[in-house]
């Protein structure tokens, strides 16, 4: 008779039906309509309502295996509540429950993606989510390129009341534009944004949607998304390489260095293959695009290096008299240079000032988890998703990520999590026998 008890991998019991199969239609809604929430100006506010849906649907289900390391976010999540007691006034509670609903959309998008790859093995259906997404990216970037000035009054914009649509973070997120550029210039340079508000975040959602867009095209051998990715992996390059961020850079490099080196020393030729071509698309698009010109320009123009310090500085100089929750949300103080409030410019200042030094430290212990664990994979797409943890990890220090670009970030995560574990299944269960990517299909 079989055991009534689970196995070691969660399975039911033979007395208990299996849990229903969590549907993949939230994640398109989610992810593969990005262009359109933007036009709405609901991006940003409708996010952590389809984390809302996804949560409903998981109780729904029961027997939810988490993936590793959730208890760490879960600490993270209630340092963070109660670094809510240090907001100044009522008016923060708006900024402060988004931020908070992007960190919980966040897990539960990864325990959502993470139950979903690992109960169906369709690894490629997982990651087409964020392919369609990817797709947004590439298609709002070029408006972002061909219409620079093109901006619009939203739905979500108008429908607001006039005190919450005026609010400067507010108004950042429901007023649309398709690129940043300095209005005082008389030669400025367009950088693109669109989906987001801000042109850092569009290159840091790009290097972490790339390695997912790579895995998938080596899981599918065939078939019409396929084909449509490969086109638009070097279209992709242009308005990224024209968002001029330099740390989408640093990141990717190091990401592709890391990869290197695992191929080397694993002898994977398809990997190192794949590292090689994408440097030398990169390298072939610098010789269209003077990235390196245009980036020292606009250094030379203007004063972002000096205002990141000062914020820097003032975060570390603050942060001894609330170190263990912070102050509840970033600060806008007249003892900087910057115009932009304390504790920005960098996800790890703004939950070092904004939650805590413990929070922050449950932060970075969960990307160092993610990398460990993954860094396990062994077929070719694992590595390739291997290396978004260390991706993010390069941006912390710079990059805002408490908007849906954390999403994005647990999302790929999350399935290099779920492959890995079916790698080791594998070997445990044919450990003579190599381990290939786990699914290949045709659409």
């Amino acid at each position: 008779m079989a055991s009534s008890e689970p196995d070691r991998y969660g399975s039911p019991s033979a007395f208990a039906p299996p849990p229903p199969r969590l549907p993949r239609w939230p994640l398109l809604i989610m992810f593969g309509l990005v262009p359109l929430w933007w036009l709405a100006g609901a991006f940003y506010l409708i996010w952590p309502l389809f984390g809302a849906v996804l949560l409903a649907l998981l109780i729904v289900r029961g027997r939810v295996p988490l993936p590793p390391a959730t208890g760490i976010w879960l600490l993270f999540l209630t340092l963070v509540l109660l670094s809510a007691t240090q907001l100044p006034t009522p008016v923060s509670l708006l900024p402060f429950g988004l931020r908070l609903g992007y960190y919980v959309t966040a897990l539960v998008v990864g325990v959502y993606v993470y139950v979903y790859a690992r109960e169906r093995g369709d690894v490629p259906g997982a990651l087409v989510p964020l392919c369609m997404f990817w797709f947004g990216l590439v298609v709002l970037g070029w408006l972002g390129v061909l219409a620079p000035r093109f901006e619009l009054t939203t739905l979500m914009e108008i429908l607001l009341p006039g005190g919450v649509a005026h609010h400067p973070y507010i108004q950042d997120l429901v007023h649309v534009s398709a690129a940043e550029w300095s209005k005082l210039s008389l030669s400025p340079i367009y950088r693109p944004t669109a989906p987001f508000p801000y042109t850092n975040n569009y290159g840091g959602a790009y290097a972490m949607t790339l390695p997912c867009v790579v895995a998938y095209t080596m899981l599918c051998r065939r078939g019409i998304l396929r084909w449509a990715l490969m086109v638009s992996l070097p279209l992709s390059l242009v308005p990224a390489f024209l968002t001029l961020n330099r740390v989408m850079f640093a990141s990717l490099g190091a990401g592709l260095a890391v990869l290197g080196v695992r191929a080397a020393l694993r002898g994977n030729v398809r990997v190192g293959a794949s590292v090689i071509g994408v440097i030398i698309i990169g390298g072939l698009t610098t010789l269209l695009i003077p990235v390196a010109d245009m980036i020292n320009s606009r250094v030379e123009a203007s004063d972002t290096n000096t205002d990141r310090f000062s914020l820097y500085a003032e975060v570390i100089r603050r942060m001894w008299d609330s170190p263990w929750l912070g102050y509840g949300a970033p600060v806008t103080v007249d003892t900087v240079t910057a115009e932009v409030p304390v504790g920005t410019q960098g996800q790890l200042w703004t939950v070092l000032f904004s939650h805590g030094v413990p929070a922050l430290l449950c932060f970075l212990a969960w990307f160092v988890v993610a990398a460990v664990k993954t860094a396990r994979a062994r077929s070719a797409p694992g590595q390739w998703l291997a290396v978004i943890p260390i991706i993010c990890m390069v941006q912390i220090p710079f990059y805002g990520m408490a908007d849906p670009t954390i999403t994005i970030a647990y999302y790929g995560v999350a399935v290099a999590m779920a492959l890995t574990e079916r790698e080791a299944g594998a070997r445990r269960a044919s450990p003579e026998r190599p381990v290939r990517s786990p699914t290949v299909v045709t659409g």
